[in-house]
């Protein structure tokens, strides 16, 4: 048994590890300035990078939650390690060999991580070599029937689970395994006899974590219900190593892709993932035994660089069939959380991209992706196809099952579109589907607004959408005497029921010079205050008269777009021979805040807003 690693070998490792490198095989970083890079943290959820790497110091620290320190302490947070285990893990993948105070040098790893990866290597390597063996004929022939030639299952590590008991099991125990770590690893249990082999007549898949190291893995069983009555797909359970939840297969192979494209492709199985590949469609990963959730959210995000600096777009691939359609419209809900474009490809046929790839081709799959539709879209769609469109009640009832999706859609600047999108899909006036979608809204907003009221009314300070709002109050509290033109700010400007009540007290107030927090009535507000008055202001640049001009004329002419949007949308109900002169009036007023907002954006696009 090895002992403490020698201080001299934990430096030689820690000074030879990157951190940016390191770091970004987990979170996709981009140059800040400085010598200085950023990208979204992975200890917390958020929408705006303040996860910050300095190279030249060897160190990290988010802004946001406050976690720091250097590349074995990124290490051993992120992927929950010991100290000895990540300095080994490092150790492994430089190249070095360790040495150990208390053993000789090369004594083999001690660390618990570091056993269960190299026992789930060593079970890939066995399982690979026995897919070429005469018992695995069968799979072989499932796999070349769905389009994959050995090059393909090599590519992939493709591998065979023998039907013997024990033949995982004795051999790597002859390789020097013990009994408990191949248990723990997931890849043995106790049968009634003693250990047996946990995936037995199954082809197997390697799941390997976004580094690369194989975790766990996913197996189809090839024997019948009569054989086999255990299910058609097996995974590794949770182990140390192996969280279903936090994995996507294909990851580790695609994420330099998705990073580059700012696209990610969501499919459903591992042949899937497969096909889509070999397609050129280099983006595609899949979950692993689990729904997609939350977790898979966070991460394809911090590739992605999901914030108002970068965006990108997820595309889901399901199934035709009603598990399928049910699997999207589950997406929809958790499109909310993305601030990326997604999208869904559905073959119309029903065939998934392994099916459509064996029948039509690699370009079938790549046209698949490319004729994606925006997931609403497909909600709405797929909603409406309950019904009959022939009869007014089924129009009725269409209407009303679809509005609610509608009124769910956060982004407030794509319900008009979708209003007068689904009007044209009902065959109604577009007045009665937005009164509908406005009825639905309003319900929604409610149960939002008892849900912030009840937790915490602040917005996100990490919401993209009212990023420029939170800049602007930023400035007039702090720097009230650059905000002179605080006294133009339109009236509808704020769009937060927090910004909107912050922007009264301020209003409220004769001299914002030496504001006293301590005497705002309401420790909601006092809070909320402080928490404005000391964090930074979100520009490179110097904080100028022009940039504080900058980013008011640009809140202006937003607040202004939502005013001209209301006046287009009254002209059009207009009659403008029968209402000729409130027409005119209105047509007016339209003409003179156009010209206003020109102005507006000409003064906006200045300084930190090109």
């Amino acid at each position: 048994m090895s002992g403490r690693i020698k201080d001299s070998d934990v430096a030689y490792v820690r000074d030879r590890s990157p951190i940016d490198e390191v770091v970004g095989e987990y979170v996709q970083l981009k140059n800040a300035g400085g010598g200085q890079k950023k990208g979204l943290c992975p200890f917390h959820d958020e929408k705006t990078p303040s996860f910050h790497v300095t190279p030249s110091k060897g160190f990290f620290h988010c802004f946001g939650c406050q976690s720091g320190g250097d590349v074995i302490a990124f290490v051993m947070k992120i992927d929950h390690l010991t100290f000895t285990e990540v300095v080994e893990k490092l150790a492994e993948r430089i190249g070095y060999q360790l040495s150990y105070e208390a053993g000789s040098a090369g004594s083999a790893p001690t660390g618990k991580r570091s056993r269960l990866v190299a026992a789930n290597a060593a079970a890939a390597r066995f399982y690979q070599e026995q897919l070429k063996s005469p018992e695995a004929l069968l799979g072989r022939d499932f796999l070349e029937k769905r389009g994959f030639d050995g090059e393909s299952l090599r590519s992939f590590g493709v591998g065979f689970a023998p039907k013997e008991w024990d033949a995982l099991t004795k051999a790597l125990r002859s390789e020097g395994f013990t009994i408990e770590e191949l248990t723990l690893a997931g890849l043995i249990k106790e049968g009634q006899r003693g250990p047996i082999d946990r995936f037995r007549y199954r082809l197997v898949w390697p799941i390997h974590d976004i580094t690369g190291d194989v975790v766990g893995f996913g197996a189809r069983k090839l024997a019948s219900d009569e054989e086999d009555n255990g299910p058609k797909y097996l995974n590794t359970p949770e182990t140390p190593i192996y969280k279903k939840s936090q994995l996507l297969y294909g990851l580790d192979r695609a994420k330099k892709e998705i990073a580059k494209s700012r696209q990610v492709v969501v499919v459903e199985g591992y042949t899937d993932v497969m096909a889509a590949h070999l397609s050129g469609v280099t983006t595609a990963v899949a979950t692993c035994g689990t729904a997609f959730g939350d977790d898979h959210i966070r991460i394809l995000r911090r590739l992605l660089m999901d914030d108002d600096s970068f965006r990108g777009e997820v595309i889901f691939t399901f199934d035709g069939d009603a598990a399928g359609q049910k699997a999207a419209l589950r997406a929809f809900d958790d499109d909310q959380k993305f601030v990326t474009q997604t999208f869904v490809a559905v073959e119309p046929n029903g065939l998934d991209p392994c099916e459509l790839r064996q029948k039509s081709g690699d370009g079938a799959v790549r046209d698949l992706i490319a004729r994606r539709v925006p997931l609403f879209e497909f909600a709405i769609k797929t909603e409406i196809k309950k019904f009959d469109l022939t009869t007014p009640e089924g129009r009725v009832s269409a209407l009303n099952s679809t509005a609610p999706l509608i009124g769910k859609i956060r982004d407030a600047s794509l319900r008009p579109e979708y209003v007068r999108t689904l009007a044209g899909w009902l065959g109604m006036d577009v007045e009665v589907v937005t009164a509908a979608v406005k009825k639905s809204a309003t319900k929604v907003g409610a149960a939002r607004s008892e849900e912030v009221t009840n937790s915490n009314w602040r917005p996100d300070p990490n919401e993209p959408r009212l990023a420029l709002e939170r800049e602007v109050l930023k400035v007039r509290l702090q720097m009230p005497a650059l905000a002179r033109q605080w006294s133009e700010v339109e009236p509808n400007a704020f769009s937060h029921p927090a910004y909107e009540r912050l922007r009264n007290y301020i209003d409220t107030q004769k001299n914002l010079e030496s504001i006293d927090v301590a005497k705002i009535d309401g420790e909601e507000l006092r809070s909320f205050v402080t928490e404005l008055l000391v964090e930074p202001v979100r520009t490179q640049g110097e904080i100028s008269d022009r940039y504080v001009s900058s980013i008011m004329a640009r809140l202006n002419e937003v607040a202004l777009s939502r005013s001209i949007a209301e006046i287009k949308s009254s002209l059009q109900r207009l009659n403008p021979v029968e209402n000729e002169k409130e027409y005119g009036e209105i047509f007016a007023r339209l003409v003179e805040m156009e010209s206003k907002r020109r102005a507006l954006r000409e003064l906006a696009f200045g300084e930190g807003l090109s």
